[in-house]
């Protein structure tokens, strides 16, 4: 059993441990896409580990999709696996008629996005959601659901919340998409998008979180909830947004004050 520099030992099996120690080497870039792992002697070599034992961390990285090859040819880092999300990107409205802006970034990237509708309907919320909207435990809300996939491969599964005397009777009620996306939808309904306040939390996969992203083993998802606030400061939109957290990072820019 390994022990850090805290002392405190690694109950981890070797094989993951060592998959643990590659996955940190793809994602900080160190490995970048296309690059070549190192050949299963050097990595018995570095790691002390038997042939099986190094098979199988690299077996966890290929159910991840972060590596492919096969046994006894050459394991490459995939291409596009790690994705970097500028969150102020989802909140800028489109011009009329136009694709959605976030969509059109992925566009730039030579990758294909889709959004597909889950679920819209009525449903009671409780617990941070409620907090967020700033209504009480059991009141009603308008949710929508969706599954945002890129190249054909979940990326994220999206819920968004609205009160019920704004998005009553409108569009965002409707079993359909949005065109320009909601921060249009919002700006002509009187409540132009104004600031938005996101809490994200590494968090293990519920069930259904699990199956809609298609994820391997018990690795962490990141959870974003997401207030958006009117001109009037008031909440017309929570989503939580969940991504698989081993593929993605947040991009977040600061203006000193």
């Amino acid at each position: 059993m390994a022990t850090g520099d805290s002392g405190v030992p690694d109950a981890r099996s070797l094989h993951a441990r060592i998959a643990a120690d590659l996955r940190e080497e793809i994602m900080s870039g160190e490995l970048p896409p296309g690059a070549k792992l190192p050949s299963t002697a050097q990595l018995k070599a570095r790691f002390d580990a038997s042939n099986a034992t190094i098979q199988k961390a690299l077996l966890l990285l290929k159910e991840e999709g972060l590596v492919i090859g096969r046994a006894g040819a050459a394991v490459t880092v995939r291409e596009n696996r790690q994705r970097t999300v500028r969150p102020a990107d989802s909140l800028t409205s489109a011009a009329t008629g136009a694709q959605f802006p976030w969509l059109l970034k992925v566009a730039e990237q030579g990758r294909s996005a889709q959004s597909e509708l889950l679920s819209v309907g009525r449903t009671q919320v409780s617990g941070d959601i409620a907090a967020a909207l700033v209504i009480a435990e059991g009141s009603s809300a308008i949710l929508r659901r969706q599954l945002i996939t890129i190249d054909g491969e979940p990326a994220e599964l999206v819920s968004s919340y609205y009160p019920m005397d704004v998005a009553e009777g409108t569009q965002l009620a409707e079993v359909r998409k949005i065109k320009g996306g909601t921060p249009t939808l919002l700006t002509e309904l009187g409540h132009p998008p104004r600031l938005s306040v996101d809490r994200v939390s590494a968090r293990i996969a519920t069930q259904e979180q699990y199956a809609a992203l298609r994820l391997s083993g018990d690795l962490p998802v990141l959870r974003t909830l997401r207030t958006v606030y009117d001109a009037a400061d008031r909440p017309v939109e929570v989503t939580v947004m969940v991504k698989a957290g081993h593929l993605y990072e947040l991009q977040y820019e600061f203006t000193p004050e």
